[in-house]
This record gives C-alpha cells, structure tokens and sequence, in this order.
C-alpha cells in the first residue's frame, strides 16, 4: 500500500512551473512590473510610419561651370568611374552615371550586407584616386552623400507675407535656430529665400590705368575682411582682450579699401575703380504655395527619433514664436507636407485594429472554453507582447538599428495575435481536464498539466517559428524593410511560451473553481461580499469629496 501511495503522489512536472506555483505572490509581482514596463516602453518607442533603412547607395555629384555635357562626361564622369569600378573590400552592385551641362552626378550602390559608413569610405577613397585626372579648376569638388530615408524632410513650413524677400528671410532664420535646438530635429533647410550679394563691378579701363589687377582687389578685400585680435590690456585685476572689428556689414564698408598704395604713386581706393552694389543672388531654387512665392523650411528629423512628437513640437514652436511676438501677427505660417499626420491617423487605426481582434480572440475562446478559462488565455495576450519588449534589445541586434513602433512591427503583433494564444489553450486546457471539477487539487493539477504538455508544446511552438527564421536572412531592399515582421513574431512566440508556463499556471490556481449549480453561490451573497461593500464606501467618499458627474453643456427634453 505504501509503495501504491507513493506512485500516486508521484507525478511528471516541469521545474520553472512547479517554482511558480509555489511562489505566486512573486509571480504576480513580476507580472506587474512587466506590464507597467511595457506599458511605458509602448508609449515611449519612436513611432514612425516606416522603418528607418539606411541604403548603402552613395552619389556623388561635381560641379565644374562652363563645360558642355561631353566634357563633363570625359573630364569629370570618366576619371571617377574608372576608380569605382576598381573598389575592394565592397561588393559593388551597379554604377550610374549622368553628365549635364556643368554638372556630374555618379550613383554608387552597394551589396545590402555593406555598411553605409565603409560604402562612403570607399568611394572616398576612389574619388582621392581620382583626384590626379580631375582638372584643377573644379567649381565644386566632389561632394559624397548617402542616401536614407531618415533624410527625407518630415513637413514643410511655409511663410509668406507683405514683407519683402529679406525679411521673410531673417524670420525664417530665426525659425530655423528655434527648431534646430529641437533634438528631435536634425536640420532646417531654408528653400526660396534670397541670399545677400555684394556685387564689386570693375572698369577695366581704370583698373588698367591704375595698374591694378584682379588678384590685388580680392586680396585686398579678403585682408580687411576680418577681425583681428589687438592684444591684451590690463584693467585692475584683470586682463581683458581687445578686438579690432573689420568684418563688413554694407557696401559703403568697401569703398575705403585702399587697394593700392605706394611711395610714388597716389593711392588707389576701391571706390576709384569699381562700383559697388549691395543685391541679391540668381535665384537657384525656388517654394511655392497656391501659386505664390513663399519661404519653406523643409524639417529633417533626427534619425530613430518619434515622428509624431518631432511634428508636435515644430508645431508648438511656431505658436510660441507667434505668442511672443516673435513673428508678426500678419505673417502667414502654414505647415504642408506633414507625414505626422498619416502616420497618426494610420497608428491608430492600427492599434483599433489590434484591440477588436484580441476581443474577438477573447469571444471564440469564451464560447469554446467559457468564461474563466478564456480570461486566463487572454491575458497571455498582452503579457506575452510585454515580455517580447524586454528582449528589444536581442532584436536590436538583429535588426542592426534600433527597433522603432512602426507599420510593420504592429502588423507584427496583428499578425501573431491568434497564435499568441495557442500555448496557453493547450496549458490551461490541461489543467481544466485534471483538475476534474475539484476532485484534484488545484495547485498539483497545474503542475502535472505543464509537465504533461510542456515537450509537445514546445515542439509546436518550434515547428511555428521554424517557417520565420530563413526571412531573417532576406537580401535587398525588401529584406531590410521584412525583417521586422520575423524579428517580433519570433520573440512574440517566444514569450507566449514563457507566458503559458509561468504566468498562466499561477492564475488558474488562483482562480480555477469547480462549475456546476451545486458549486454556485446564491445572488445575494453578492451583497455580503467584501469587494461589493469597498466599491460601495469608494463611491460615497467619491460623491462627498465633489468628484460627482458634470451634467454641465447637456441640454434635457421633457416631452410632456
């Protein structure tokens, strides 16, 4: 009888389950805390409406004015081309080129697999090859940009007003210093402002008669364009720096710049040869709103930064700007172009959309399990996507950039939102089945339901996961975008396995009860229960501290 006895008390467990239930107050401790957690990383991840890849595509671009479309392509194209072509260590996909009047522009694009940083490397280095057959006399020389999407502007401020050009430029200058301080904000690009021109236009025949050159006039404006530090002085205690202030600030400036002078002859002033302008530039770029020229400032946004409040605060910018009286009351500020918007507005659809399917998931598995048993499923929902946030930092690693709450990554947890349950049915499930209604005990009968099912359920939850893993390795474009799909659904699966195994066992014991009339309380002893009598005082303290409704703008009907 003894050895009967003791093969009864016997039976198969799974060690992290049995350690749970045992400790279930540390276990719903835990599970606060990662809720809590996740909570505040859902609200405080970047929320962007795409992933921020980074294309290792670099573009070069060279300017040399004067030059028709063939020169450039055989002065300026070739020569670079020909050290592209010869790049080590990257795998080069393709190389295209464009030649225009005064103008090259070379797009270099690498394998997915190469870092943006040693792509732009390498094509420095190639262009530094290069630079022994480029000519001397290059307007610009060759300027290296990557590509991202990160650089893509986020909006467009717009102003314009009964203000000449320069004026709507100096308020779009102030503008642009209050969002660059922004650290959600990379830049500002002013677009369709004018730009001051000091123009020195020389009669050649006095500058000849004067025997003055072109090279003494930009010498001698450079040499008195500057401030100049004059030394020290002593004042008390103290030594204070004295700077002699030469910088021009208007075109009279430059008429007494002495550009010649000697002992034999008389001096030569600026004035006596040229004449001076102050103006604007050829335009080069232009902004236009309803057909009306305007000033833009195009927002890049900070890279991995939150769209959504990097939009919200340029916004509150401007109206303090305007509050303060900063910017004229009659200056027009309107905001075009703004992804915050879409992205907002699709976010939350999003998130509507996650919210009904796990209500419909909770409906299905109430029909099928009832009412109690569903509740434990469902709360495998949310904590497995909570506990999938404290491993971010695994799928930051795999990812390669920090991982944003962007389309796919919600799509992600749409996605796995049915699946998430599957560990939990079968966990709890179990458990209902040996718990026979009571005649087990609660607390041995999760014990021995994790430990009967725990290698099938795993073997399930591996064969699920299995199809993701080889989208991991996805090349190209698309592949960058995809893999935040496997990325979360891998540690979302994962999760709901930690879930099914230590959380939902600590609640079944918890709150499993025996069904059936005989086990039901009669509807009255609702009212002697000790949870009715606290929402009872809660509210009377509520209703006598004033914390009552506000009827206050709802207009009433009476139909007599």
């Amino acid at each position: 009888m003894k050895i009967l006895e003791g093969v009864t008390k016997k039976f198969k467990q799974f060690g992290p389950t049995s350690w749970a239930v045992d400790n279930r107050t540390a276990i719903y401790i835990i599970a606060i805390l990662i809720s809590l957690y996740g909570l505040l990383k859902f609200n405080s991840m970047p929320k962007e409406q795409f992933p921020d890849i980074v294309v290792p595509t670099i573009s070069v671009a060279t300017v040399y004015a004067g030059n028709s479309p063939k020169d450039i392509e055989n002065l300026v194209t070739r020569p670079i081309e020909k050290q592209l072509k010869g790049i080590s260590g990257a795998k080069v996909i393709k190389i295209q080129s464009t030649s225009q009047a005064d103008y090259s522009l070379i797009v270099v694009e690498f394998d997915t697999d190469v870092k943006t940083d040693l792509a732009k490397q390498k094509v420095k280095d190639a262009i530094d090859k290069a630079r022994a057959d480029l000519p001397n006399d290059l307007t610009k020389d060759p300027d290296v940009q990557e590509f991202a999407f990160s650089e893509m502007p986020i909006m467009f401020v717009n102003i314009s007003g009964d203000y000449d050009g320069m004026k709507l430029k100096q308020y779009a200058d102030k503008m642009q210093d209050k969002f660059e301080e922004l650290g959600e904000i990379t830049r500002a690009e002013i677009v369709g402002a004018p730009e001051r021109e000091i123009q020195v236009n020389v009669d050649p025949y006095k500058m000849t008669a004067a025997r003055v050159s072109f090279m003494d006039i930009e010498n001698a404006i450079a040499r008195e364009n500057n401030d100049i530090t004059g030394g020290l002085i002593e004042v008390g205690n103290m030594k204070r720096t004295l700077k002699v202030k030469g910088q021009f600030t208007s075109a009279m400036d430059l008429q007494n710049i002495v550009v010649r002078s000697g002992a034999q002859g008389a001096t030569v002033y600026l004035r006596d040869i040229a004449q001076l302008i102050d103006t604007v530039k050829d335009k080069d770029n232009y902004a236009r709103l309803d057909g009306k020229n305007v000033v833009t400032l195009n927002i890049v946004k900070r890279s991995g930064e939150n769209l959504i409040n990097a939009a919200d605060n340029i916004k509150e910018v401007v109206a303090e700007m305007q509050k303060n009286e900063e910017l004229p009351k009659d200056l027009k500020v309107v905001f075009t172009g703004d992804q915050s918007k879409q992205t907002k507005t699709s976010f939350n659809e999003l998130i509507n959309t996650i919210i009904i399917g796990f209500i419909l998931v909770l409906l299905i598995l109430m029909f099928f399990m009832g009412v109690t048993n569903a509740f434990f499923v469902a709360l495998s929902v949310p904590l497995s996507v909570f506990v999938a946030f404290l491993f971010l930092p695994v799928a930051d690693a795999i990812v390669g950039a920090p991982v944003t709450l962007n389309f796919i990554v919600l799509f992600a947890l749409l996605f796995g939102l049915g699946i998430i349950v599957d560990d939990a049915i079968v966990v709890i499930e179990n458990t209902h089945r040996i718990y026979n209604n009571g005649k087990v005990p609660i607390i041995r009968s999760a014990k021995e339901a994790a430990g009967e099912v725990f290698i099938p359920v795993l073997a399930g939850t591996a064969t699920t996961l299995a199809p993701f893993f080889p989208l991991l390795f996805w090349k190209g474009l698309i592949g960058k975008f995809m893999i935040y799909l496997p990325t979360m659904l891998i540690l979302t699966l994962a999760a709901s396995l930690i879930v099914a195994f230590i959380f939902n066992p600590v609640f079944a014991v918890s709150f499993m009860k025996p069904e059936g009339k005989e086990y039901e309380k009669p509807k009255k002893a609702v009212f002697k229960s000790k949870w009715f009598i606290v929402f009872i005082v809660a509210g009377v303290l509520m209703h006598l501290g004033g914390m009552h409704g506000d009827i206050d703008g709802i207009q009433c009907v009476c139909i007599k």
